[in-house]
């Protein structure tokens, strides 16, 4: 535990957390049998670290600031405590709101969530762009306990009277960084503005910038901080090429690195990019489904459920996805256009070598390219070696053994 909120100046100090530490059962966590039972026919058996520094605060009713990368269980960190807290919701007035920055983790969240709150009777509702108002609507009235909800969709919902925030005695940002990234910093604390001062709020975020810090500061009441720092980061558990291509080869070269992988993702820049990529992928037989913020929200859902259940090898994304997708068994990561900074290249990267787990993380570059991925590479202390390479090169089949500095 840190100093109280009031003492905290420039980056917050955070209780780190080794990935190594032992940890305890649910039950030792005050987790009871019920929410056990519920988490053991989901073949979770042992809390992740995040979850078992901070769900016995979020019992507690303290307030929580944990650092985590995505894939280290933040869900369940916070949705433990939510479910056993929070109270039955009158119409149009939840008890628990669950801010997030992306249509797709918005729904995911929901899923994680909906299985845990069965176990206490109580209702789950996403609200976010792209889906039937009229259905959100319907269920408000009805009565909403818990509402996972992108800013945006619920500013509207807000707006038009349907749903009030007052009651709210539990609210959690996830993905907090994520959220200032997108600007929507000025409409998560207007909405904030609309609750009730006596809350509990949990913020979870992957990194700690200078907005994040001043939720922190001004939003959360002598918080309680933890920070998660892995034995084997997101860099280290995954092996990193970056290979020189040629614009004319470049597709070829990124069907020759996933024909072999069971699931890959692939990132684009722009959307346009994302679907000709998509397209180009099908016509050499290479199964790809495209999801990028011009897509309608069923299109966008329908692509993820296929890639999910493996219809689907290859999604091909804007950084829509860099965030929010929580897919386990990606193999490869292939950055078809390089990413513009260093933390767009961790949160791509972050799509693979989940929960422990090793991956491939590739970086195609184009000639004129090069100076920008360098940079990338000297702030990540990567390797820097940029081979060139042809799609009809043998090692793209297995990119996982090949050493370039040993080629």
């Amino acid at each position: 535990m840190c100093a109280p909120q009031g003492a905290v100046t420039g980056r917050i100090a955070l209780k780190k957390i080794s990935m190594s530490e032992h940890s305890p059962t649910f039950a030792s966590l005050g987790v009871p049998p019920e929410l056990i039972g519920a988490l053991d026919q989901r073949g979770i058996h042992q809390p992740f670290p995040i979850q078992a520094h901070t769900i016995p605060d979020g019992l507690a009713g303290r307030d929580v600031c944990g650092q985590a990368k995505t894939g280290s269980g933040k869900t369940l960190a916070f949705g433990i405590p939510l479910v056993l807290r929070v109270g039955r919701a009158e119409p149009n007035r939840p008890t628990a709101l669950v801010l997030v920055p992306t249509r797709e983790l918005c729904a995911q969240v929901e899923g994680e969530l909906s299985w845990l709150a069965e176990s206490r009777n109580l209702r789950v509702l996403s609200v976010y762009g792209g889906a039937s108002m009229e259905r959100q609507r319907a269920v408000l009235g009805e009565g909403a306990d818990i509402v996972v909800a992108t800013p945006g969709r619920l500013i509207d919902l807000v707006g038009r009277g349907d749903i009030f925030l007052d009651a709210v005695r539990y609210l959690v940002l996830d993905e907090a960084d994520r959220m200032c990234d997108m600007g929507f910093l000025p409409p998560v604390e207007w909405l904030m503005r609309k609750m009730a001062p006596e809350r509990q709020t949990l913020l979870f975020s992957a990194t700690l910038g200078s907005d994040v810090n001043s939720l922190v500061k001004h939003h959360l009441n002598d918080p309680v901080r933890h920070g998660v720092t892995d034995t084997i980061s997101t860099v280290d558990s995954s092996v990193h090429h970056f290979l020189k291509v040629h614009d004319m080869d470049r597709v070829k070269v990124a069907a020759a690195i996933v024909g072999p992988t069971e699931r890959a993702v692939i990132f684009t820049n722009t959307k346009r990019a994302c679907d000709r990529l998509a397209d180009d992928l099908k016509a050499l037989d290479v199964s790809a489904r495209a999801i990028h913020g011009d897509l309608s929200q069923d299109r966008r859902n329908r692509a993820l459920r296929q890639f999910s259940a493996g219809q689907v090898k290859v999604l091909v994304a804007t950084d829509v996805a860099a965030r929010g997708l929580h897919i386990e068994g990606v193999d490869v990561v292939v950055q078809f256009d390089p990413p513009d900074d260093h933390k767009t290249y961790l949160h791509r990267a972050g799509r693979t070598a989940r929960a422990g787990a090793s991956g491939v993380v590739v970086t195609l570059v184009l000639w004129n390219q090069l100076a920008d991925v360098e940079r990338i590479q000297k702030r990540l202390a990567l390797p820097t070696s940029v081979p060139e390479v042809f799609s009809n090169d043998p090692r793209l089949a297995d990119l996982a053994a090949w050493d370039p500095a040993a080629s």
